[in-house]
């Protein structure tokens, strides 16, 4: 076990792969400079410019690369910035990388890991800070990742980076500096939720960042006599249902929370299936819909706090269905 940061976490597992393999290669803007959040830090002076490659500002280029790269051979990390960006290469992206599989029937494999890093940065406004996560989720052929802790991004990056298939893995744009053991042991399993918090009346399924607002929640609400089961998804596609029905099948009531906006996100999908599967109360919360603003008093009304989430879980364990407008 090492103390790392989210950020040392997964340079650390990016370095091990490309220790392990030589067809693991990284490619984007700044990569050579250690990358935006230091996720890239020494990989250019160990590996060599021919392994670790600094590419022009265009996204779509440097996807549409990576991809040839990938059917080609090797097994790129593209490095994105924000998933913001990322907009710039969706047809490289979604029409490419996720398709080739079955449009030639196995024979054309695209394992490449882009990551789009998501969620609100302070104080960048409505183009650097959005979670989109279900966009990706919504596409057939693509495993979408988000790791909320700097174990799991060790573990969760070395797991996408042996994937046979295009992941698109979506660190937290403010989790970068949060610290946390890592065990650097084989890499996790994709599609594994884990439970991170035993609970007994209500299930909270979330990810990412909005874990530990989760976390901070539960132990509010368990000194209210509210025991909350928090399970953190870890994998958005596939997602962990064993787990999440389980769980609901035990509490009787299942809250889905996340940074998106609530208005179709991933919750809605979560939140749908358990109830069509078990038949059990549920409930989603998410963000407003509107972008996030750049002034601090606005990009506190796009996030999610503690206490707003304490109230929907106080509510729900009341049976009460939450007031207020539509988010």
């Amino acid at each position: 076990m090492a103390l790392m940061s989210y950020a040392q976490a997964a340079c650390q597992a990016l370095a091990d792969a490309m220790r392990a393999d030589a067809s693991v290669v990284v490619l984007g803007e700044d990569v050579g400079h250690g990358g935006v959040f230091g996720q890239y830090l020494g990989l250019q002076q160990a590996f060599g410019a021919a392994r670790v490659i600094d590419t022009p500002i265009s996204e779509a280029t440097i996807v549409g690369a990576a991809v040839g790269m990938a059917l080609t051979g090797l097994r790129p990390v593209v490095e994105m910035r924000v998933v913001d960006f990322a907009l710039c290469a969706i047809d490289e992206i979604v029409n490419q990388a996720a398709k080739n599989r079955y449009m030639f029937g196995g024979h054309g494999r695209v394992p490449l890991v882009a990551r789009l890093p998501i969620g609100i940065w302070g104080g960048s406004a409505a183009q650097h800070s959005q979670s989109l996560e279900a966009w990706f989720a919504h596409i057939p052929g693509l495993v979408v990742v988000t790791p909320a802790t700097p174990a799991d991004n060790y573990g969760l990056l070395a797991a996408a980076i042996d994937c046979a298939d295009p992941v698109i893995y979506m660190e937290h744009k403010e989790l970068w500096g949060l610290r946390g053991e890592v065990d650097v042991a084989p890499a996790l399993a994709l599609g594994k939720a884990r439970l991170a918090r035993a609970g007994s009346d209500i299930t909270l399924v979330t990810w990412s960042r909005m874990l530990h607002i989760a976390l901070e929640a539960a132990a509010l609400a368990q000194q209210q006599g509210v025991s909350v089961e928090v399970i953190d998804l870890r994998t958005i596609w596939p997602w962990d249902r064993e787990l999440v029905f389980g769980s609901a099948a035990r509490t009787g009531r299942l809250l889905v929370a996340h940074e998106a906006v609530q208005a179709a996100g991933f919750g809605a999908e979560i939140a749908a299936t358990v109830a069509q599967e078990l038949g059990v109360p549920v409930r989603r919360f998410g963000a407003p819909r509107i972008p996030v603003g750049y002034a601090r008093t606005l990009e506190d009304v796009a996030r999610i706090s503690a206490l707003e989430l304490l109230q929907q879980l106080q509510v729900f364990a009341g049976g009460a269905t939450p007031g207020g407008a539509a988010r």
